[in-house]
């Protein structure tokens, strides 16, 4: 990105290495577990996995590798790499639900993407560490559906003080949002087509931007507007373009957009999906799919139990997420929805597979997080048992190598 637009990049950049600096990192454990997924090919029976500086050193079975005599020891029955969840507005929206802790939406004007996520993630909200005990160990958060563009969305593990310490990615997405609910919180629009009108207008005018600032010639170069810096970025293929839209005809819209304006998205809700089955195949969207347990109303009343096993068998790319809504004032566990997916027909490999490797690749992490492979992030979650069974419990959550969650230490046995 040229010059100016770098600047806060670098900054968020700078901030992260200046947190990392002060991260207290356990130089060497040792995992066992009866099971152990790597999500890197078939799970391993009684398996190891050393962690070394904060870093997977080494994973396979227990008769291939030698546990040092002063490697801290942890065992369990399930190992699995650390939950992500694929989206939420955590740490924007709080455990209160009053105005003091409900970051995620705006109400001034329906369409903010110059609105940063960073601004607002309170790293020490009690609801990620909720989250982090029930072995969410990364989450794609930011601003809640509801607006046109509500604001931008980032990635942050939920370990660390401050978000400096927490971030992995500072603007991962732009959160859009297409159907009937935008009208609940605002004026205008009123009706789909004015929303979409809207937005495509709010786009042409980003891609005009980005041309100009793209400039070879620096005195054509426009002056710095914050909203169209968010939008062409996006329209430059930088960031994401996460747009909610569950009704079928929305859906639609939003693969329209996609091919009319060029940027990456990412299909979020989506609680028709089943019906277009054939199209998203065709257009190669990854789908971040409604919480399994939402509420049926509005746009979301066909929502269906089974629509995770229906769009594996099509072989649609997709991974779960605890979601946003506003009559809830804590927050669902995507380990929790994925296990009633499992209920319902889901492949318990799949389901795991869509809370670890591919929201990872999804969300262009997979170098750092999403499976226990050496030189990954120790990001490890140890169970008492299947994970997807409902007594089973996390009895320990490990990020960065550092042990973040014991349950027998902790007040909620």
């Amino acid at each position: 990105m040229p010059g100016l637009f770098c600047d806060f990049r670098i900054l968020f950049t700078l901030l992260i290495l200046i947190g990392a600096s002060f991260a207290t990192v356990t130089a060497q454990i040792a995992v066992t577990g009866e099971t152990v997924y790597t999500m890197e090919g078939d799970p391993i029976t009684d398996g190891v996995v050393l962690v070394r500086d904060g870093k997977i050193e080494q994973v396979g079975p227990r008769d291939a590798i030698t546990i040092p005599d002063d490697y801290e020891r942890y065992d369990a029955a399930v190992v699995t790499p650390g939950l992500i969840d694929a989206r939420s507005v955590v740490g924007l929206a709080g455990y209160y639900n009053q105005d003091h802790d409900q970051d995620q939406l705006e109400l001034s004007h329906a369409i903010q993407p110059d609105l940063r996520a960073f601004d607002a993630y309170n790293a020490r909200e009690e609801l990620v560490g909720f989250l982090r005990q029930n072995g969410i160990t990364t989450v794609h958060t930011g601003h809640a559906p509801g607006a046109v563009i509500s604001g931008q969305t980032m990635i942050v593990k939920t370990a660390g003080r401050t978000v400096e310490e927490s971030i992995i990615d500072s603007t991962t997405a732009l959160a859009i949002t297409l159907g009937s609910t935008v009208r609940n919180h605002y004026d205008t629009p009123g009706t789909r087509s004015k929303g979409v009108a809207m937005l495509r207008q709010e786009l042409i005018r980003a891609r005009e931007y980005s041309e100009r600032r793209r400039d070879a010639d620096p005195d054509k170069h426009p002056d710095r507007d914050l909203k169209l810096d968010a939008l062409a970025d996006m329209l430059e293929g930088d960031i994401f373009a996460l747009i909610t839209a569950h009704r079928s005809q929305d859906i639609m819209t939003a693969l329209r957009l996609r091919d009319e304006f060029g940027f990456p998205l990412l299909l979020d809700g989506a609680a028709e999906s089943y019906l277009l089955t054939e199209e998203l195949s065709q257009a190669n969207v990854p789908i971040i799919l409604h919480p399994t347990m939402v509420r049926t109303r509005g746009d979301t009343e066909n929502a269906a139990f089974d629509t995770p096993a229906k769009l594996s068998e099509a072989g649609i790319p997709f991974v779960f997420q605890s979601g946003y809504e506003s009559y809830v004032p804590k927050t669902r566990v995507v380990l929790f929805e994925a296990a009633v997916a499992v209920g319902y027909g889901l492949d318990r490999r799949k389901a795991l597979k869509a809370l670890t490797i591919e929201p990872a690749r999804i969300l262009n992490i997979d170098e750092r997080l999403g499976s226990l492979q050496p030189g990954k992030d120790a990001d490890l979650v140890l169970f008492n048992g299947d994970p997807f069974e409902y007594t089973t419990r996390p009895i320990h959550v490990i990020i960065d190598g550092n042990p973040v969650y014991d349950y027998e230490q902790s007040s909620d046995r």
